[in-house]
């Protein structure tokens, strides 16, 4: 990557959010006929299944809002986001205001809510939908939806969970670290006590019992004391889960200026990638275990759009505030894999899952796990964090060299 100045590299980003990514969505992905979106696209953006996972309908609804709330009102921005918010609202929960994992086009119930990951993401779409919109309606489903999850959390899954917990209880990572950046999410609606008891719950939880110390690194599960069971799953590691919960983490301690806790997880965030990273091919592995012995899942090697994405937030987001220039280092060789392998030129968007040689295994847009989220919302930080850097005069900037230079 050449060392173009930080205003260049921010135009870069957002020229690719407002020019290539969210027009793709804006085109493709509206359901007209029945409302919500299509999430599962080609290369060319043409729908190749009508199923609808509430969690990537939520995700697009807060996507759409958030670039209205946050870069700039554009009015066809809300519409689409109450394409999909009209559409939750309507079919997305049970009698009980659990949120279904998936719909069929008509917005009938597919499979049953068998976790909180879509109750999450619905709570952080209406709550930033009903910022962006105003409607009251929205906000009280955001806040039911939160403190159902606050209800839940110690038994996510309930009846649908086919672990025999007494054998081998184990905790996950992917709750805590979601709830942080839900409550962070919700800010507006929240009374202070609410959230600041949430955060600290996440905070602990987080870096106390994930978060090994000697190793320096998240684990994906822990046991309820946060030691680690000799077990596939008490050893894996999700580099993408733990840079993606560090920057959540280092976002709480910069609401209450905890230099010390920025600092953390600054270098748990460069630790994880030179533990991760594939230092023959380049790019980050998606599923290691933590002491070097076999990883369960098979596609442990394959490199995804989110994971690279994630790391780029937290490095632009750990160099602006601490200016340590190991993650000025690490943003770049990151900035050019990603911008070497994932972007589509030709037909927009980006592509999402390489194998470990940087070699496109599906030329998908979109399916049952990739939306309309953590590309455009990286992009929108990344785009952020780099207009704070220079804006910021007399400090150095992602190059290098003086801002006054």
């Amino acid at each position: 990557m050449s060392r173009a100045n930080v205003d260049k590299l921010a135009e870069l980003y957002k020229g690719e959010l407002l020019e290539s990514v969210i027009p793709f969505w804006e085109k493709y992905s509206i359901d007209t006929e029945h409302g919500g979106y299509f999430t599962s696209l080609d290369r060319q953006g043409r729908v190749y299944d009508t199923d609808k996972f509430v969690w990537l309908q939520a995700r697009q609804v807060w996507t759409f809002s958030m670039l209205y709330n946050r870069l700039q009102k554009e009015s066809r921005w809300l519409d689409i986001a109450t394409c999909g918010a009209d559409f939750l609202a309507r079919h997305g929960m049970d009698k009980d205001g659990n949120w279904f994992f998936s719909l069929n086009r008509q917005g009938q119930p597919l499979v049953q809510p068998y976790n909180i990951f879509s109750d999450c993401f619905a709570a952080m779409a209406f709550s930033r939908y009903g910022l962006a919109s105003g409607d009251k309606n929205a906000k009280d489903i955001a806040l039911k939806t939160y403190r159902n999850i606050l209800r839940r959390k110690d038994n996510p899954k309930g009846s649908y969970s086919k672990v025999i917990a007494e054998t081998r209880p184990l905790k996950s990572l992917g709750l805590f670290m979601i709830l942080a950046n839900l409550s962070l999410e919700m800010e507006e609606l929240l009374e202070g006590k609410e959230l600041n008891a949430a955060l600290d719950l996440c905070l602990s939880e987080v870096m106390n019992l994930f978060l090994d110390n000697e190793l320096n690194i998240l684990f994906e599960n822990i046991a309820p004391d946060g030691s680690h069971p000799d077990c596939f799953e008490g050893r894996l590691v999700n580099p993408g889960h733990g840079i993606e919960a560090m920057w959540f983490i280092m976002e709480i301690a910069r609401r209450s200026n905890d230099r010390d806790l920025i600092n953390k997880t600054v270098h748990v965030i460069l630790n994880t990638l030179d533990f991760a990273w594939d230092k023959e091919y380049g790019g980050i592995f998606y599923f290691l275990d933590a002491y070097g012995k076999p990883p369960l899942q098979l596609e442990w090697d394959q490199k995804l759009w989110w994971v690279h994405l994630e790391a780029l937030v937290a490095l632009t987001t750990g160099y602006y505030l601490t200016g340590r220039d190991e993650c000025r280092q690490w943003y770049e060789m990151v900035h050019e894999y990603v911008w070497n392998h994932f972007p589509d030129p030709e037909y927009g968007e980006w592509f999402g899952y390489l194998n470990r040689w940087g070699q496109r295994l599906l030329e998908l847009k979109g399916g049952k796990w990739k939306g309309c989220f953590h590309l455009p919302r990286a992009l929108y930080l990344c785009y952020r964090n780099l207009v704070e850097l220079h804006e910021r005069a007399g400090e150095k900037d992602l190059t290098g060299t003086s801002k006054g230079n």
